[in-house]
């Protein structure tokens, strides 16, 4: 059975608000994730696939990733 905080980390991407400033609209039009916000931060939540493509768009974009 796989580890769930391994399944949690393909499928999210959890950053401080601030970092999707300019962003957000890009990134929902662009791909097939949800963002939810709270408590000052965003977490974007999608497949595996989108995921990663969601990373490295963030990484063009200068938005670390960890």
């Amino acid at each position: 059975m796989p580890n769930p905080a391994s399944l949690r980390d393909s499928t999210q991407i959890v950053l401080p608000s601030a970092a999707l400033s300019g962003l957000r609209e890009d990134i929902q039009e662009r791909f097939v994730v949800t963002i939810c916000e709270a408590d000052g931060y965003c977490r974007i939540i999608g497949s595996p696939v989108e995921i990663k493509h969601v990373g490295r768009f963030l990484a063009h974009h200068g938005v670390a990733v960890a």
